[in-house]
């Protein structure tokens, strides 16, 4: 029993942790998860870019969907990502998505938008964030991480209901600075968060608006100031790009725009520690491979 399925990265337009309303917007980074079943009724999984780190968000995605729609099989689940970890792109919620799928796959069970399928993508999503919580890799559930990891393009969601409030397809450039360090979204300080919630309702105005770029820098600048994170890259984007934040808990900074003016920013920001990379926005989301 066989599945592979592969899922999105994404950057931040607002972070949950302040009110728990988030949004988020798939960018061009993939992961991809094989699941193979047998009978050994214990799933092992490996992360290829990484086979010292911590497997039990990918085993408990493919748990679950064994126990909703599977007879009991375990076996295998590996990744394989070009989204970094710990780095704010979403790696973990782009590996639940991929392992689910790909778990969903291999049982046999089919996901789609139409009446007749075992699951939808936005319930098969909702697995992964289930997984995440019960497995202690986050603190708000990631569920608009992940529901744009999943669904593509951009989203607003209640993190606190796991609901979807908007969906929609803006298609950008995107610009990526990730420097050395790692910030894991578990160790994140949500109270310092917290104090920027009037901020953040307003970067949730912003994008209920559609003016997703400004929410974006908004967010940026509050929680660069809550979670210690420098705001210069930041503010060498702005002159140029449409909008610039703190992806997630950092430490990536992501910023949308025009191509040309985005290469200029590259120029800044190759200048420091870390790597830059120049993608665009994805609108198709997770699938099945």
């Amino acid at each position: 029993m066989h599945g592979r399925a592969a899922a999105l990265g994404a950057g931040t337009i607002l972070n949950a942790l302040a009110t728990g309303t988030g949004s988020a917007f798939a960018i061009d980074a993939e992961t991809t998860a094989t699941v193979e079943l047998d009978d050994s009724s214990e799933v092992r999984g490996t992360i290829a870019e990484a086979p010292d780190a911590d497997t039990r968000l990918i085993e408990r995605c493919v748990e679950l969907v064994v126990e909703a729609y599977g007879d009991g099989e375990g076996g295998t689940v590996e990744t394989d990502s070009d989204v970094p970890m710990a780095a704010g792109l979403k790696s973990s919620s782009a590996a639940a998505n991929a392992s689910v799928l790909a778990a969903l796959d291999a049982v046999g069970a089919s996901v789609g938008p139409a009446p007749d399928d075992d699951i939808s993508r936005i319930d098969a999503c909702r697995l992964g964030v289930r997984a995440a919580r019960e497995v202690g890799v986050t603190v708000t559930g990631a569920f608009d991480d992940a529901s744009a990891s999943m669904l593509g393009g951009v989203v607003v969601t209640d993190n606190t209901a796991d609901e979807l409030v908007v969906r929609d397809e803006p298609e950008w450039d995107v610009l990526v600075w990730t420097p050395p360090e790692q910030a894991f979204s578990a160790d994140a300080d949500v109270s310092r968060c917290e104090d920027v919630a009037s901020m953040a309702n307003l970067v949730a105005e912003l994008a209920l608006e559609g003016r997703y770029a400004e929410a974006m820098t908004v967010n940026g600048l509050a929680f660069s100031a809550a979670l210690d994170f420098p705001t210069d890259p930041a503010v060498e984007a702005m002159p140029l790009a449409d909008g610039v934040s703190l992806s997630g808990t950092g430490p990536s900074v992501v910023a949308v725009g025009d191509r040309d003016d985005l290469e200029q920013v590259q120029t800044l920001w190759d200048a420091r520690d870390g790597e830059t990379r120049l993608t665009t926005t994805r609108t198709d989301g997770a699938r099945i491979l």
